[in-house]
């Protein structure tokens, strides 16, 4: 009688436990969110033709087509660029390989309300933008929370990086392009 009771309270033991791992394993849970990473670039070098709205150089539209063929194989979700010419000449290679149009965001803008805004429109994937000199490291300190050096009025190779983990957890790298 004794083992019967033994077998007996190993059975339901083991039948709770089962019935446990069963009801945890259909319990939700959240998802982890995609890793986003958001790529901040001044606009390439700018001519002279227009002191107020010039247009990219040669070698500013050949800066544009390395960032291009740099992003080719990125997930590009989205490509926003200031409405001056440089900025969209310099961003348009990038869109037009993605299939994507260029969204037009306001240089005035806060940088911290257009950085809230960017998160919240884009939870996974690359988002490129490209701005200016003033602003671009503004965005990108935003993004991060962190100190991001200024961009001097002669330098056009600067490429922030913000990646945000799965966990939002942020990461700031800063490189030169080709």
């Amino acid at each position: 009688m004794r083992m019967n009771r033994l077998a007996l309270r190993v059975s339901v033991l083991g039948g709770s436990a089962a019935c446990a791992l069963l009801i945890a394993a259909c319990v939700p849970t959240r998802p982890v969110p995609s890793p986003v990473e958001f790529v901040i670039v001044r606009h390439a070098e700018k001519g002279n033709d227009d002191p107020r709205d010039p247009q990219l150089t040669a070698a500013g539209l050949a800066r544009a087509q390395r960032l291009a063929a740099s992003l080719a194989s990125a997930p590009l979700a989205a490509v926003y660029a200031t409405s001056y010419r440089r900025t969209r000449q310099t961003a348009t290679p990038s869109a037009a390989g993605h299939a994507l149009a260029v969204t037009t965001y306001d240089a005035k803008q806060d940088a911290g309300e257009f950085a809230a805004a960017l998160r919240q429109r884009h939870a996974s994937g690359t988002v490129l933008v490209v701005g200016h000199s003033n602003t671009v490291p503004a965005i990108a300190a935003a993004l991060c929370a962190c100190a991001v050096a200024p961009i001097g009025d002669d330098e056009y190779d600067r490429r922030l990086r913000v990646r945000f983990d799965g966990r939002g957890s942020a990461t700031l790298s800063d490189a030169r392009m080709p």
